[in-house]
């Protein structure tokens, strides 16, 4: 007779990682439109970019009705100056609590029991779980001794989770997982997982990485099985995080070294259908991609500057459209560059939200004119030729795209 697997219980409010493939927490390519956009071509989950406890502290909670968005917004703390009376507050975090809460995870940078949990209740009730950073290389997170640093203190990562379980897991109903590297040893490696199973925590992803990797350098899964087995054993989910290209390849990798999920990075950043499987058409074309990427990005007021840097990923770079995007200064110049004609009256409407209003009105109406004449007259032979130029590069990027901070 075959025993039923141990699982720790999924909270009311939480959601189980198991058959999961999701989208990696990323600096910069984990922004709302970004996530919206993994969602929309098939993530499971997403986890929203590391976010450090103190920025969250202080913030506004605040229901944006043009965008349908919640945005944590506050003045900026660092500076000693007072503050000018029509400074806007920076927006912090922003979530869409009707197309991602119930599939976000938060995740968090922290160093800190108590203060994780005072910023983790500014946005519990708005997400399915809390993820804790224990796995960022880049020394923004470690001299605070959050992300990697956390591997080299056990108890502290240990005590962060076991506050976390009891006074938000617990009180809003969520899971609380935690993102990992390897260690330097697979017995310190099997130390650490089996201490943070013994947590409460109902998720673990492991990045096959150490510390000192670099994402160029190759995944290493030999230690997967035995992350795996201890996980099982003590019924949390385990996600592998590493060179994982596609969802396709995340549920083989998964199936063949026991675990229950993959998570993607830097091929999302750079094609985010690649959630989509072989049976649904796999990788879409990048026209297709951009498109619905700006259209969101639009939808929810991102920053212009977030939006420039995603385009440089989605974009082959070898296009001359990419290089003139980069030269871009708003989202109409883009429109514009990519005879985006639907989004440009709301281009034009965010532009001027925005303050990045750069070229006269009329100049734009003639290049829009212009724009027009030219799809009318040759658009299918650029469009077909573009395609196929580009459709290898999109699928060698797919793995090879090295930009984003993945956490």
């Amino acid at each position: 007779m075959t025993s039923t697997p141990k699982c720790v219980p999924i909270p009311k409010n939480g959601v189980d990682y198991r058959g999961k493939v999701v989208l990696a927490p990323m600096v910069r390519s984990g922004e709302l439109p970004s996530r919206l956009l993994a969602l929309k071509y098939g993530a499971d989950l997403v986890w929203g970019p590391e976010t450090v406890d103190k920025s969250m502290i202080g913030t506004n909670k605040n229901f944006n009705p043009l965008t349908s968005t919640i945005d944590f917004t506050r003045f900026p703390s660092n500076s000693s100056r007072p503050i000018p009376k029509d400074q806007k507050e920076s927006v912090i975090y922003k979530l869409h609590p009707t197309k991602e809460s119930r599939r976000l995870i938060f995740q968090l940078g922290t160093s800190s029991p108590t203060v994780a949990v005072e910023a983790a209740k500014l946005v519990a009730s708005e997400v399915a779980g809390i993820d804790v950073n224990a796995g960022c290389p880049k020394p923004f997170s470690t001299t605070g001794g959050m992300g990697a640093a956390l591997l080299q203190t056990p108890e502290l990562l240990a005590s962060i989770l076991e506050a976390l379980v009891k006074e938000i897991g617990e009180v809003y109903e969520i899971g609380i997982s935690v993102k990992i590297r390897l260690l330097e040893t697979p017995e310190k490696t099997e130390a650490l997982v089996k201490r943070l199973c013994q947590t409460g925590i109902t998720g673990l992803t492991v990045h096959c990485r150490t510390t000192p990797m670099r994402p160029r350098e190759r995944a290493i899964r030999d230690q997967l099985r035995m992350i795996g087995g201890i996980c099982r054993e003590a019924g949390v989910a385990c996600l592998m995080n590493g060179d994982v290209a596609n969802r396709d390849q995340a549920l083989k990798l998964a199936e063949e070294y026991g675990v229950d999920g993959g998570m993607i990075a830097t091929a999302a950043e750079a094609n985010s259908s690649c959630f989509r499987t072989e049976a649904e058409g796999g990788l879409l074309p990048w026209k297709e991609v951009v498109t619905e990427y700006m259209n969101l990005a639009i939808e929810v007021d991102n920053r212009w500057g977030n939006t420039k840097f995603l385009l440089s990923q989605l974009m082959p770079g070898k296009l001359e459209a990419a290089k003139r995007c980069q030269q871009a200064k708003n989202y109409r110049q883009v429109c514009e560059i990519l005879e985006l004609d639907d989004l440009y009256d709301k281009a034009r409407d965010l532009d001027e939200r925005l303050g990045i209003t750069q070229r006269s009105g009329q100049g734009v109406e003639r290049a829009k004119k212009q724009n027009q004449s030219a799809r009318a007259a040759g658009r299918h032979q650029i469009e077909h030729h573009e395609n196929d130029e580009v459709h290898g590069i999109l699928s060698q990027r797919g793995i090879t795209a090295i930009s984003a901070m993945v956490v």
